[in-house]
């Protein structure tokens, strides 16, 4: 309730930009990201006070996200408002209409093309081209808002810096993260850039990205409430599951879409198996 209260009182401030209808223009300040407006030190946290009226206008928000699992590592999100995005689009898995955002890395080409849809509006690549840059994205569109952090990966023998990104959707007051092709485990400075994930998409492969015990790690490191597999191959998924040793909760979806709301997200965390995988 807390959470839902806190999204009502922070929404004229996190959609100031959104009136635009498109990327936020480079020239505008950067949206206020409620993913990392919990605290402003820890232990020492800075908590919303609210009034009866301001209870009654965080029920009238539209709450619900509907997320589903496309192929290998892209889910489609699509928010209350109609936005709908697409990750690690490669456009071999698409979903059933053509995304206002899609988000890419560049692992492997499963992740990514280099020849999108022109009618795709936002195409957001999780590197730069440019040497010695990375990217960096902080995007509104109507009812969302996609940033990055970003994160190295291996490449002829060694790493390439800030080579994948970690995407963040925020999105009706839930913090939505998609890991990509993570091939490190992340250290406190990511974990403060990235902030609150309540739902987290994780590759599950065992080795192309990460181990499972290093994986287990950086999903338990990050507390979310919801764990959305992706990336199925090599290892069997139950050898990923066995490595939470009964802390989640293991759930297979009974609908293709998924529903989630900052009202329905489980007490205790929950590993939840999309149709299709």
């Amino acid at each position: 309730m807390f959470r839902a209260v806190a999204f009502a009182l922070m929404s004229g401030v996190f959609f100031a930009g959104s009136h635009l209808g498109v990327a936020q223009a480079q020239d505008q300040p950067r949206p206020a990201s409620q993913c990392q407006a919990i605290a402003e030190t820890v232990p020492k946290a800075s908590f919303v006070s609210f009034k009866p009226q301001q209870m009654a206008q965080a029920r009238k928000i539209a709450e619900d996200v509907r997320i589903t699992f496309i192929g290998h590592s892209t889910y489609s999100i699509e928010s209350p408002e109609g936005v709908l995005i697409a990750t690690d689009y490669s456009g071999y898995y698409r979903p059933q209409r053509l995304p206002d955002i899609v988000t890419m890395n560049k692992a492997h080409s499963t992740h990514y093309t280099r020849s999108p849809d022109a009618g795709i509006k936002h195409v957001l690549p999780g590197w730069s081209d440019t040497p010695g840059q990375k990217a960096d994205h902080h995007v509104v569109v109507g009812d969302t808002y996609t940033r990055n952090v970003s994160t190295d990966i291996r490449a002829y023998g060694g790493f390439e810096e800030n080579g994948n990104s970690i995407f963040i959707f925020e999105i009706a007051g839930l913090c939505i993260g998609h890991l990509g092709h993570l091939h490190h485990e992340l250290t406190d400075s990511h974990y403060t850039q990235i902030g609150r994930l309540d739902v987290l998409m994780v590759p599950t492969d065992g080795g192309l990205t990460m181990g499972a015990d290093s994986m287990s790690r950086v999903v338990q490191r990050l507390r979310s409430s919801l764990i959305l597999p992706m990336h199925r191959s090599g290892p069997p998924l139950e050898r990923f599951l066995t490595m939470f040793d009964g802390k989640f909760d293991i759930v297979y979806a009974k609908e293709p879409v998924i529903t989630v709301s900052l009202r329905n997200l489980p007490r205790k965390p929950q590993i939840l198996i999309p149709q299709g995988m």
